[in-house]
């Protein structure tokens, strides 16, 4: 009996140990599938395919990635002296940059009619003159204009955006959108007679083969995208920006991407359709949006 006084407390204690392993071993099955993967479920807006890898650390595979040896020598520098006008002349260049600015509007009815490729050339090109971290210019622009490319696309976006309004997207999104008179339906995909799909380059591929960092990427893609819309204004184009998401991984792979691009942004580009309509939106005024310190 003594002998069993003196075990009590330590096999209480063990029990208690034993007890606690269990409950914990049963909460971490409750966030578990078969195979063990996990149940949680991201946020759903979240596109897990444009997740933003500007942050990569070359520590996981050394062997891979370019040292600083490797990458390009310093530039020289040279001189730069662009044109200077007048402040008048500026203030006129500056008001009329802005009225037609102030004319851009997302435009989802447009017209069939052929667009020049040469425009599209340059209005890209123009895009590629974006700045961006380290120079290391982490963009691709693909242009569609085959019929049978651009209805795969429009079926793989509507797919996922019929799934995104009814099931990702939640409530408050699709009613914030009603007032935009949108859904999963993207008839100016078909329509449209150019498509461009701009993918940012998580990591660039030296000639060696050896990865290349490509730093801030997605901020530096996104500033090319906002020359590209101006671009585009300059020349009468329309267009409407669209982020499908959770399409990226099957439209990299319907237009041979490699696997370091990620798509950012789809434009359908063209005339605006004669009987096209916007919604009648206000821009906040400019003390809306500028500070002065």
């Amino acid at each position: 009996m003594a002998l069993l006084s003196v075990l009590t407390p330590v096999l209480a204690l063990v029990l208690c140990l034993v007890m606690g392993f269990l409950l914990v071993r049963s909460r971490q099955a409750e966030t578990k599938g078969v195979g063990g993967k996990s149940q949680e479920k991201p946020a759903p807006w979240v596109d897990q395919d444009l997740q933003d890898d500007t942050e990569i650390s070359a520590k996981e595979d050394d062997d891979d990635w370019a040292d600083n040896k490797e990458e390009e020598e310093d530039l020289p520098h040279i001189p730069y002296k662009p044109q200077r006008y007048p402040e008048s002349e500026m203030a006129r260049r500056s008001a009329d940059f802005y009225t037609l600015m102030n004319q851009r509007r997302s435009v989802r009815f447009i017209s069939p009619e052929a667009v020049p490729r040469e425009v599209i050339d340059k209005v890209i090109q123009t895009a590629g003159t974006a700045p961006s971290g380290g120079h290391t210019e982490p963009w691709t622009f693909v242009a569609v204009s085959d019929p049978d490319v651009k209805h795969q696309i429009r079926l793989i976006v509507e797919e996922e955006e019929e799934m995104n309004y009814r099931q990702r997207m939640g409530d408050k999104w699709v009613q914030d959108l009603a007032k935009l008179k949108t859904n999963w339906i993207k008839e100016y995909l078909d329509v449209a007679p150019y498509l461009i799909l701009i993918f940012k380059q998580t990591y660039g591929i030296l000639p060696n083969g050896k990865k290349k960092t490509h730093y801030y990427n997605e901020i530096s893609v996104s500033l090319s995208c906002g020359i590209l819309l101006a671009a585009l204004q300059n020349v009468g184009l329309v267009t409407v920006t669209s982020t499908p998401l959770n399409c990226g991984p099957r439209l990299r792979q319907l237009l041979n991407r490699p696997t370091n691009e990620k798509l950012l942004m789809l434009l359908p580009v063209g005339y605006p359709a004669v009987d096209a309509t916007v919604p009648d939106l206000e821009r906040k005024s400019l003390d809306k949006i500028l500070v002065h310190a």
